[in-house]
């Protein structure tokens, strides 16, 4: 069984300040920018791995919808897509880039509607600002 660490996004780094990365994944549009401690010594403008972590203030079960980020630009808030992978106190979800998301402790930051989280489910998540980046083991050769 995979675990969360497993869920790499792939894309570029295109800027660096005050601590945060501007993140670029692969074959979207989006620029990211997520906080980055220790701070960031990678390449630039090169395609890397990376994982995506976030921290769920509410997360919603949801009949419908696509994958995606909102906002394009700046600090994720919404993030919404399909359960790639679904652990105690977490959910992987395809959203433009997989982003690990650590769900809230109080039931009331859960409203399953639409059943249970599970792998294939829809999952809308409301981040809490501080969505992180994190560096991953392998650089990708282009």
């Amino acid at each position: 069984m995979s675990s969360s660490t497993e869920w790499s996004a792939r894309g570029k780094v295109t800027a660096v300040s005050n601590g945060k990365v501007h993140f670029a994944p692969s074959n979207t549009n989006y620029d990211l920018h997520l906080e980055c401690s220790p701070p960031y010594a990678g390449p630039i403008g090169e395609l890397i791995t990376a994982t995506v972590r976030a921290k769920a203030k509410k997360v919603y079960t949801v009949p419908s919808g696509g994958g995606f980020i909102s906002p394009i630009f700046g600090p994720p808030r919404t993030i919404q897509g399909r359960a790639l992978h679904v652990q105690d106190g977490l959910v992987v979800i395809r959203a433009g880039c997989p982003i690990v998301v650590e769900l809230p402790k109080d039931e009331s930051g859960v409203d399953l509607e639409e059943g249970p989280i599970s792998v294939g489910s829809i999952v809308n998540a409301v981040a809490l600002p501080g969505v992180r980046f994190e560096l991953g083991n392998v650089k990708i050769v282009k």
